[in-house]
């Protein structure tokens, strides 16, 4: 007890490694990079990124899950691992609840609703009266099943209660295509990826995701506005295993924040179309814990788990 009570308060004395479950150069990659460096410094050791993709994330998060919980390896945290992956599969390879421990929001990616130009539709309830009255007519693109851009559509569907088609992609620049090309209909992705065709004219602009208007999209509501309770930004996070102890924890998540904090960094995100993160423990599992109620229900509703 006393060696590790010291391994507590000595932490971290060498190398952290924080697992990326996705390859290379992808938006989460480049945001764990992002915070890795100074992140890093504020703790007084390196953070070593390593890339484990696979599994729609579950490979890295296992090997998260089933590290040693004593801080020194860590995982960048999507929506998959703990909030969707769990009500979209049959079974992930670790306890989704009790394998990791969630420990402080990085980024929430704000995501925006649009429509290729032919859609007689130019608001969020326009384009839900529409549905409404042409069950079907109206599809909606995603990156592929279980992507954000798929789960945002079915929260839609859902809470508007109107019935309206999935159509997946292999990923999102086929999905843009298509949307700017006017054969699919709609679209709920990230606002970094949409964001020239909707300073081109080329699709129209009717909603973002998050609770609160975005500084970067002036004029466009949150669809939250119309539908109260909407919001399915992906939320971006930092974990530790399962088990990991408590004033470990509590060491990342105040470093975390306080690297959150700087000027610079929040600048950097939000250029590249991120909000930065940051909050307690305590609200970091709450989060969790409602993110997965949300998603639960939501999957179960629309049927997206069978792929619809």
């Amino acid at each position: 007890m006393a060696s590790s009570a010291v391994a507590q308060s000595d932490y971290p004395n060498r190398a952290i490694t924080l697992i990326v479950p996705f390859a290379p150069g992808g938006g989460a990659d480049l945001t764990a990079r992002l915070v890795a460096a100074p992140l890093g410094e504020e703790l007084g050791q390196t953070i070593i990124v390593e890339n484990k993709p696979g599994g729609g994330a579950t490979v890295g998060a296992r090997m998260v899950a089933d590290a040693k919980p004593d801080g020194y390896t860590l995982l960048y945290t999507t929506p998959g691992p703990q909030l969707t992956n769990p009500f979209l599969m049959d079974s992930v390879p670790y306890d989704y609840v009790k394998g990791l421990t969630p420990i402080s929001t990085i980024a929430v990616v704000p995501s925006v609703l649009v429509v290729n130009k032919s859609v007689k539709a130019n608001s969020v309830p326009e384009l839900i009266e529409l549905a409404k009255k042409n069950p079907h007519s109206i599809r909606f693109a995603s990156a592929g099943i279980g992507a954000s851009s798929h789960l945002s559509g079915e929260l839609l569907k859902v809470m508007a209660g109107v019935q309206i088609d999935h159509v997946p992609y292999r990923g999102t620049g086929p999905a843009i295509q298509d949307v700017v090309g006017q054969r699919v209909e709609m679209a709920i992705d990230s606002l970094t990826v949409y964001a020239p065709y909707i300073q081109n004219g080329d699709v129209k602009a009717l909603g973002v995701t998050t609770p609160e208007p975005l500084d970067s999209l002036p004029g466009v509501p949150p669809i939250a506005e119309f539908l109260p309770g909407f919001d399915s930004s992906p939320v971006n996070y930092l974990s530790a295993p399962g088990g990991t102890p408590e004033p470990i924890v509590q060491r990342l998540n105040e470093a975390l924040n306080k690297v959150l904090e700087k000027p610079e960094l929040q600048a950097h995100m939000r250029k590249v179309g991120l909000l930065p993160g940051g909050n307690t423990v305590a609200e970091m599992q709450k989060l969790v814990a409602s993110e997965q109620a949300k998603w639960k229900d939501v999957i179960e509703k629309s049927g997206a788990k069978s792929g619809s």
